[in-house]
């Protein structure tokens, strides 16, 4: 049984206590929140009776002594609470952004390395078996991978910060798309042009939308194309995708199973291809999914998806990009 400590009770942290009282391998004992009244509020919802509430880490893991942080707080304090647990010899499991700087996701990096901890980032749109098969589909039947397009179109009315953010869907949302583009190509990013804007009817007054080219380190063009503000026949959340290599295309619209044609014979003015659905496979998604990827780490040493040190790749490509647009030029996309 593996013992955690919860930091933040907004509606994300409460989702990971749901999320560890379902996992028969995991026991919440404490809850910190910058607001004490939070923390315990969220432990009485869950009747996580008789554990460590308050607002202060350093005094929740002396008196509970975890097996790990989940580090659920607003990104501003990422860095902060993930150092401050990594420091004390702890595990951290924290949700994307990593951080708001890569000044400061460098930082969390070489601390997780100072420490000898594994630091992950719950990427938690990697773990969706569509997703997974769609990568199979590109593994095995197209070959030589040259081009990669995905678009995300969704008309959010969110309210709250998010509607007075500079950059709304490149910086909240967008890591997940690119983050999916990574781990569906086996590429990084080396080098992005992005352009932001935001239509007057935008209810945004950051830029809302986005078109970006990135060129990936083996060769490959990945291409995004999005809006937060698109109101109507809207994508999914993850976004629908095309992938074309030497041997053909394959499709994803996110939702359902994923496809691909695949060339049987050339000669003609369209080649001949054979249609073949994606094998979706069974097992935990979303949170649920990076939670046993973080506790099979931490039972056998294997390297999860969204440790720190593969997870800032995806950040790099976020802050580029914006990079890319303030300038309105063509910037590099660091390598961690």
């Amino acid at each position: 049984m593996f013992k955690a400590v919860i930091v933040g009770a907004g509606g994300m942290g409460r989702a990971w206590g749901g999320n560890l009282m379902d996992c028969a391998e995991t026991e919440v004992v404490g809850w910190v929140d910058v607001r004490s009244e939070a923390a315990k509020e969220a432990a009485e919802k869950y009747e996580f009776a008789g554990i460590y509430t308050g607002d202060d880490l350093g005094r929740a893991i002396a008196e509970t002594r975890p097996d790990f942080v989940v580090d659920v707080t607003i990104p501003e304090a990422h860095c902060e609470v993930t150092v401050q647990a990594l420091e004390a010899g702890i595990p951290v499991i924290g949700e994307k952004p990593m951080a708001v700087s890569m000044e400061q996701a460098r930082k969390m990096v070489a601390t997780s390395e100072r420490t000898g901890k594994l630091y992950m980032v719950s990427q938690s749109r990697r773990y969706n078996n569509r997703l997974k098969a769609y990568r199979e589909l590109i593994t095995r039947y197209l070959g030589e991978l040259g081009i990669l397009n995905s678009d995300f179109y969704i008309g959010a009315h969110f309210g709250g910060f998010r509607d007075e953010m500079p950059s709304p869907l490149i910086l909240d949302m967008a890591i997940h798309t690119f983050d999916a583009a990574r781990y569906l190509s086996g590429a990084d990013a080396v080098s992005v042009y992005c352009e932001e804007f935001n239509p007057e009817w935008s209810w945004y007054r950051g830029n809302a939308c986005a078109t970006a080219i990135f060129e990936m380190s083996n060769g490959i063009r990945y291409t995004y194309s999005g809006s937060w503000c698109s109101e109507g026949k809207h994508t999914s959340w993850e976004g629908e995708w095309r992938s074309v290599g030497a041997n053909g295309t394959a499709l994803w619209d996110g939702t359902h199973a994923p496809n691909v044609d695949v060339v049987e014979e050339t000669g003609s003015f369209h080649s001949k291809c054979l249609a073949i659905e994606g094998e979706v496979a069974e097992g935990h998604e979303g949170i649920a999914g990076s939670l046993r990827d973080f506790l099979n780490a931490l039972k056998t040493g294997q390297t999860p998806m969204g440790e720190c040190h593969d997870n800032i790749k995806s950040l790099a490509m976020v802050f580029a990009a914006i990079e890319s647009a303030l300038e309105g030029r063509r910037v590099t996309v660091p390598l961690g």
